[in-house]
């Protein structure tokens, strides 16, 4: 990752634009999302045309399963995390083999796309509040979570790909949509950190990355946690020992809009420990970040950017028919809960 900032493009195709915002030094990464996918061919074109146009620049998706699904043909259809913790309650051994395949599948055919990097998985607690996460969450246990994160961490790396945990250090409990509006959680400090950045702890360096949530927990800071050293710094870093990106959600969410213009918002995520700035569907904000933040890249974000390359190169999915690995795992992914299935992004 050459640069801190995260950006999306327009289309199927790169554009005059998209191509100026990428060449700038800041930008490190490109998001796709469903409106730049077509079908696999088209893909493979759109993430070949990024990668000559900035060699070294990072591709990156919101692909976790169940809803949150960019791709969908041509690609293996992946149940919501949910089904897993309902897995785990009649046979935590085939639940943990079946997210570990999750973990695979989902990884090797991004990669076998050309798409660098996926944010996922999402370790939030499902405490039955949330508008947002629901089935995206494996369980409302912390100890589930992590057994099923890690699962699929494991199945990730496997195939090649780095992984992220989100959103820290919890979306599960606030009713709010944060695209929309600010969140807020006023349990106290000590339940936060003990139930739901639980699993952040206990999986350690096994996450390459962590995406903050823009929720306020009053009993900790008037502010986002994406704003928040107390959150990032003290509690992330210093606590769960956290030593990988810090990715700030989309700075042009609902939740981050009262911390001032783009460049302001993007300066407080630096200054409360966020590596990373995503910032989506809003190009006119982009190109305010990109003219108007001013930042250095140190050794200590290049070690931890260098974690999020891909480790392994796979062809196509051509390729991967002749993986014994991604064979048996895409059979040990489940078919979708029907009673799992809500609403689509």
């Amino acid at each position: 990752m050459l640069g801190p900032v995260v950006m999306d493009v327009s289309g199927t195709t790169l554009t005059e634009d998209d191509r100026r915002r990428i060449a700038s030094p800041l930008v490190g990464m490109v998001i796709l999302f469903t409106r730049n996918f077509e079908n696999p061919e088209q893909l493979r074109a759109l993430c070949r045309e990024i990668h000559e146009a900035k060699p070294g620049v990072l591709i990156s998706v919101d692909h976790e399963g169940g809803r949150v699904q960019r791709f969908r043909d041509g690609f293996t259809r992946l149940p919501a995390l949910a089904q897993y913790g309902r897995m785990y309650e009649h046979d935590a051994g085939e639940a943990i083999r079946a997210s570990w395949s999750h973990g695979y599948v989902l990884a090797a055919e991004l990669l076998a796309h050309g798409v660098d990097f996926s944010f996922a998985p999402d370790l939030d607690l499902d405490w039955g509040h949330s508008c947002v996460i629901g089935h995206r969450s494996f369980s409302r246990s912390p100890k589930v979570v992590a057994e099923l994160a890690l699962a699929m961490i494991d199945g990730m790396h496997a195939a090649g790909m780095a992984t992220c945990g989100k959103h820290f250090p919890g979306h599960g409990w606030a009713n709010a949509d944060s695209h929309k509006e600010l969140p807020e959680d006023t349990r106290f400090q000590a339940e936060i950190i003990g139930q739901d950045a639980k699993p952040y702890a206990w999986l350690g360096s096994a996450l390459d990355s962590v995406m903050t949530a823009h929720v306020m927990y009053p009993d900790v800071d008037a502010i986002p946690a994406t704003f928040s050293s107390r959150w990032l710094q003290d509690v992330l870093r210093e606590k769960c020992g956290f030593q990988g990106v810090i990715f700030s959600d989309d700075l042009a969410m609902g939740g981050a809009l009262g911390l001032g213009g783009i460049v302001q918002r993007a300066e407080a995520a630096l200054r409360a420990g966020c590596d990373a700035l995503i910032l989506c569907n809003d190009a006119a904000q982009t190109d305010d970040l990109l003219s108007g933040l001013e930042w250095k890249a140190t050794p200590q974000f290049a070690a931890r950017a260098s974690r999020l390359s891909p480790r392994r190169a796979i062809e196509s999915m051509e390729s991967l028919q002749s993986d014994p690995v991604y064979v048996d795992a895409k059979k040990r992914v489940p078919a979708t809960d029907a009673d799992l299935v809500d609403w689509e992004e």
